[in-house]
């Protein structure tokens, strides 16, 4: 069955089967069987090559409240999907939810999988690997890239480089100074081993996600809260991770704060490697999501009220999307510049309205950009959705 709504352009499918063809705007929210979850808790998506590869956990149904955490990909710019595939195995049920997702990243046949499992404290545990070298139809256990699989390590994000090697970055326990620390590694064998893990950071905040990226000419970057002051920062490497450098505040709020914000941001490259991010601010004088970018790194103001967000380039455009609460309930939206960033395009909402739609996602290919989220509609679970921006 499928129902058009004039109001927002949204298109509703009971069936993942249809052929969809993306216009200028169309949602699809995905069916329970597409996934075969009741309930979506937590994701990510990677695209490589021609292909996106999902990762997915929630809950089989009401009764079991173990996270099952599934794969799938599409190989049509996520017009159609292939049938979830568990990846978890019984000893690594996903603490997983928004703003702490699980993580995967791909290269060619080779998948890997990183999430936190539930410890012995609850909402606390160790990270767990799991890889796959048949492109997602089986997969098998790694080694945990924090080595102790007895301490808090949450909020890991994960990257495949341009020489097909894995590297992930992680919030581990507190320090002596009673911070977390900012951790990463690298694996040069596909996700079966890691190297021994490095503190990037001594002192970081607790509870931003962390955001990886590969430039063009292929360094590494990781944006990530710092403590004091609580704004966003870029350590690079220039040396496939073996030393990180440069280390940069990301707009320069001077926000002092003394909690968790559960706010990270995003990072995406240019063709000439300049980086563009969507950040946000909790500075009273300053509050709201910005976009930064190393052309003229003049924090510009998108919106007060928005905060989740992602940030793509797509040829000369660039896209950020964020979630916003409004009296619609928290909906999606997207903004675009053409002009380095300078500018930003009247916002636009991608979202249904009265949904609760958050954390959303971007990836993108040579002609269209997929934004990715999580959205609860009324007395329903929470469910994945996406749509194609031209």
């Amino acid at each position: 069955m499928k129902t058009i709504f004039s109001a927002g352009a949204l298109i509703l499918l009971q069936s993942c089967s249809a052929i969809i063809a993306p216009p200028t705007l169309t949602t699809t929210f995905y069916p329970k069987t597409s996934v075969g979850l009741l309930e979506i808790s937590s994701f990510d998506v990677y695209k490589d090559g021609e292909t996106l590869h999902a990762l997915v956990s929630g809950l089989k149904n009401e009764k079991d409240k173990a996270q099952t955490v599934r794969y799938l990909q599409s190989n049509d710019n996520g017009k159609h999907w292939s049938s979830p595939v568990d990846v978890q195995n019984t000893f690594s049920a996903a603490l997983a939810a928004r703003g702490n997702d699980v993580q995967l990243a791909a290269n060619g046949q080779n998948i890997v999988a990183i999430w936190q499992t539930q410890g012995e404290i609850p909402n606390s545990g160790a990270l767990i690997s799991m890889y796959s070298h048949d492109a997602g139809k089986t997969w098998q256990a790694g080694k945990n890239p924090a080595v102790d699989n007895a301490g808090d390590q949450s909020h890991a994000d994960l990257i495949a480089d341009k020489k097909g090697n894995f590297h992930t970055v992680w919030l581990a326990d507190p320090e002596e100074n009673g911070y977390q620390s900012l951790r990463y590694s690298r694996s040069m064998d596909n996700g079966e081993n890691w190297q021994t893990p490095s503190k990037l950071d001594e002192s970081s905040c607790s509870c931003c996600w962390n955001t990886l990226a590969v430039s063009p000419n292929n360094e590494l970057h990781v944006l990530y809260r710092d403590m004091n002051p609580r704004d966003m920062t870029l350590l690079s490497s220039s040396d496939n991770g073996q030393n990180w450098q440069s280390k940069k505040t990301v707009g320069e709020f001077n926000w002092h704060f003394d909690g968790c914000p559960h706010v990270g941001g995003g990072i995406a490259f240019d063709e000439n490697n300049a980086f563009y991010t969507s950040v946000w601010t909790g500075e009273a004088s300053k509050l709201g999501l910005y976009t930064v970018n190393s052309i003229t790194n003049f924090p510009v103001k998108i919106r007060q009220n928005a905060t989740h967000s992602d940030i793509a380039v797509l040829k000369n455009r660039v896209i950020v999307v964020w979630d916003e609460m409004s009296k619609d309930g928290t909906g999606i939206f997207s903004s675009e510049a053409t002009d380095k960033g300078t500018s930003w395009s009247t916002p636009r909402r991608l979202s249904a309205n009265s949904t609760n739609s958050t954390h959303p996602r971007i990836v993108t290919n040579e002609n269209n950009a997929l934004i990715f989220w999580t959205e609860k509609q009324p007395k329903q679970a929470n469910q994945w959705a996406m749509t194609w921006l031209e």
